[in-house]
């Protein structure tokens, strides 16, 4: 799989999420997609297609670390200028593994 290095962005960034999605992630996953939305602030981010999951939208995955130190991989989707993050969940082994070799 190719990924994407990200860089950090200089200006602000737009984030939305459906907040009952979010509760429903925080329950399964324990992750808030507040904290979500900070790994796009993780320089050695990636970035990668997503798809099985691009039918209705097209759909991406970053995987990068949050402000509280874990590795999460966060599915969104980009609409103009704002980032919709529709899911997130700490990084399996083999993310965990990629990462480390990609970034």
């Amino acid at each position: 799989m190719t990924f994407n290095h990200i860089s950090v962005y200089t200006e602000i960034m737009h984030f939305e999420w459906d907040a009952n999605k979010e509760k429903s992630n925080q329950q399964k996953h324990r992750v808030s997609f507040e904290e979500a939305a900070t790994v796009w602030t993780d320089p050695l981010a990636l970035i990668a297609p997503d798809p099985e999951h691009s039918i209705e939208e097209e759909r991406e995955w970053i995987i990068g670390e949050s402000y509280a130190g874990r590795l999460l991989v966060v599915v969104y989707t980009q609409r103009g200028e704002t980032i919709r993050i529709i899911s997130a969940r700490p990084a399996t082994k083999r993310e965990r593994q990629q990462y480390a070799e990609e970034s």
